[in-house]
C-alpha cells in the first residue's frame, strides 16, 4: 500500500482557545505531521490546518479525524485536500 498526504481543518471552540495546546495534543497522536498552520476565519477566530501523511488504508483518515475531534478545545474537524503520494 502507498501513503496519503491529507489536510485536516481543525476549528477551535472560540477565538480564545489555546491553539498551542491543541497543536501539542495533535503531536502526541503518533501521526506523521508535516506542518500545522493557523489560518484566519473571521472575527479573530482561526482554524488550524494540519498536513500529515498516513498509510493508504480504509478508515485511516476517519480514525485520525475522530481522535483530533476528542481534543479539548476542538469544535470540529473537516477533511481538506487528500492525495496519494
Amino acid at each position: 500500500m502507498g501513503k496519503v498526504a491529507a489536510t485536516l481543518n481543525v476549528m477551535p471552540v472560540s477565538p480564545d482557545t489555546d491553539m498551542a495546546k491543541i497543536k501539542a495534543e495533535i503531536k502526541k497522536l503518533n501521526i506523521e505531521v508535516k506542518s500545522m498552520a493557523e489560518k484566519p476565519v473571521a472575527f479573530g477566530l482561526k482554524l488550524l490546518e494540519v498536513l500529515f501523511v498516513v498509510e493508504d488504508k480504509e478508515g485511516g483518515l476517519d480514525a485520525i479525524q475522530e481522535r483530533i475531534a476528542k481534543i479539548e478545545g476542538v469544535e470540529s474537524v473537516e477533511a481538506g485536500d487528500v492525495s496519494l503520494i
